[in-house]
């Protein structure tokens, strides 16, 4: 497995160190503007095989052309989030950019699977599938799986089980328009109340819950500026799953064609992976309220991309 990555941030290292230090992966190539960053993350990188006994990976500095070869391609760049702002403010500056990667990546590197992780990344995921080049299942936006994981892990600490017991999906948008369908929720296979009241516990505040999920990374970012640790690792997670063509289902962004009686938006579902990309949308029984979360989700997604397109 070839991994690119472009950009050189706190993401993009973080993913980096995932990679070498757990993974099997045989070259990582890390693309950044500023290629004297990229060069030192490099060196400083290289003194880490003297500790890990992970299969030893050529990690090295580059341009686009260098990710001709690559399997996975993972786009990180352009300009983060300010105390203050939504993931919505930076559309504007980071849509040419996106489109400009996109096309710069085709142009080497065609047969690649691209993982978007650039924010607001599920409306740039779209701008990046209208220059009409990689195929829906090969353009991939990272999403809400790492809202997935924070939901994991804020129920886990309800109900005193580890988090991959936890088994449900954050879907819609990465941000404050997703929604959280409790209806495909369980723990330990039990609907959500029934496990509860079968185990002495009280109900869980559903209410709570979601928005405690919804300002996970707000507090985070406003203690240290960014999510790089569990944002590189959801990213990590779905290499994985491309790497050893798990077919393991996922919530990650893909584009609509249909489904869920939505079209034209990416939008985060349960989509299979594997060495392929995503390359199935499983689909669920809804119910009303949530089926229309979704497409509340939806229209805010579309809204914001008629701003670019």
């Amino acid at each position: 497995m070839r991994v690119g990555i472009i950009g050189a941030g706190g993401v993009g290292v973080e993913l980096v160190n995932y990679l070498l230090t757990l993974g099997s992966t045989s070259e990582i190539v890390l693309v950044n503007r500023n290629q004297e960053k990229a060069q030192g993350e490099v060196a400083d990188f290289s003194f880490v095989e003297s500790f890990t006994y992970a299969r030893n990976t050529h990690l090295h500095s580059g341009d686009y052309v260098d990710c001709a070869h690559c399997d996975v391609i993972v786009v990180t760049a352009g300009i983060t989030l300010k105390e203050g702002q939504s993931r919505d403010e930076l559309l504007g500056e980071n849509a040419a950019l996106i489109q400009k990667i996109i096309r710069e990546l085709y142009m080497y590197a065609p047969q690649a699977i691209v993982i978007m992780v650039t924010n607001p990344v599920d409306v740039l995921t779209h701008i990046a599938y209208k220059e009409g080049l990689y195929p829906k299942e090969r353009l991939i936006s990272a999403g809400t799986l790492v809202d997935t994981a924070r939901f994991m892990k804020i129920v886990s600490k309800k109900v005193g089980i580890d988090p991959k017991n936890i088994n449900g999906y954050i879907l819609g948008e990465h941000g404050k328009e997703s929604t959280l369908p409790w209806s495909i929720c369980n723990i330990c296979g039990l609907d959500v109340d029934t496990f509860c009241e079968l185990n002495g516990l009280a109900l869980l505040d559903r209410a709570q819950i979601y928005q405690d999920v919804i300002n996970a990374g707000f507090e985070v970012f406003k203690h240290k500026g960014n999510t790089n640790h569990s944002t590189a690792a959801s990213v990590f997670r779905i290499i994985r799953a491309i790497a050893n063509d798990e077919h393991s289902v996922l919530p990650l962004g893909v584009y609509l064609q249909g489904e869920y009686g939505l079209t034209d938006v990416v939008l985060n579902v349960p989509v299979v992976v594997t060495r392929k990309g995503a390359t199935k949308i499983l689909n669920y029984k809804l119910l009303p309220e949530e089926l229309e979360a979704l497409h509340v989700s939806a229209k805010n997604m579309q809204a914001l991309a008629r701003t670019v397109l």
